[in-house]
């Protein structure tokens, strides 16, 4: 019996900053769509994407008639799903997942601990063609403070136990907040995550901020599946596109 050869998938990860520049000084969600679109990742987690503002959408000449997530996705990710985590007067936010495979089913969990700080935990089943199982993806963005951190950790890491079956491919991205690396023993050890720049380059990447970056908030946890290639995007264009590096990793399932 002949074996299947290795099925590679391209993964970003972007905290989008809500479309802005660092320091809300300028809309680019047109340059950043153009970057996302020249990575040619085949799944892109994103953190911090709007829904809707629409205060924003009479100012701003170039804002797009369509949720921000679906402007990004365009024609090149046919498939997305989006998990709205933070309601205000003028729109929302929350956390995004472009796909160019079909996504069986998707679930939003509301992880906040607290009414000024809303997270969640976007959970996304796909069908990659190829592949001899389905792949769970989860879109992370987790509080400012440790505190909150460690409880949204758990619940991850019972989300992971409770839906995950053991064997399946599973990739967990996003923004982690984490600069401390308090919550990264966690999920090694609770819920046998490798972090891919781990454990392809020996150390947690950098990615903020994104011009110069120091701490280490971004990640791309994985189970498995095989790490092969890890990089921090932080040169221009991406440098001014958002105030963290977004984080491109190509896995082999």
């Amino acid at each position: 019996m002949v074996e299947s050869a290795p099925v590679a998938l391209r993964v970003l990860t972007i905290n989008t900053h809500k479309g802005f520049t660092p320091l809300n000084r300028r809309f680019i969600l047109p340059e950043l769509r153009e970057a996302v679109r020249a990575t040619e990742a085949d799944v892109v987690f994103l953190q911090e994407v709007l829904g809707s503002h629409a205060r924003h959408a009479r100012r701003y000449s170039n804002w797009p008639g369509t949720p921000h997530y679906e402007f990004l996705a365009d024609s090149i990710w046919p498939q997305f799903a989006y998990g709205r985590n933070s309601v205000y007067p003028d729109g929302d936010h929350g956390n995004a997942l472009l796909s160019k495979f079909p996504i069986r089913s998707y679930e939003n969990l509301d992880v906040s601990s607290g009414k000024e700080e809303r997270r969640g935990l976007l959970h996304c089943i796909l069908e990659v063609p190829g592949s001899h199982a389905e792949i769970h993806v989860i879109c992370v963005h987790l509080g400012l403070t440790e505190r909150h951190r460690r409880a949204q950790a758990k619940v991850l890491c019972q989300r992971l136990v409770k839906a995950v079956p053991p064997g399946a491919p599973l990739i967990v991205a996003g923004d982690f907040n984490d600069w401390r690396l308090q919550i990264d023993r966690m999920l090694r050890e609770r819920a046998h995550l490798r972090e891919a720049f781990e454990t392809t380059q020996g150390g947690v990447a950098r990615t903020f901020p994104a011009r110069f970056p120091v701490l280490r908030l971004d990640r791309v946890y994985v189970r498995n599946v095989t790490p092969v290639q890890a990089t921090v995007l932080s040169t221009r264009p991406w440098s001014h596109l958002s105030d963290h590096a977004p984080l491109a990793v190509e896995v082999r399932l």
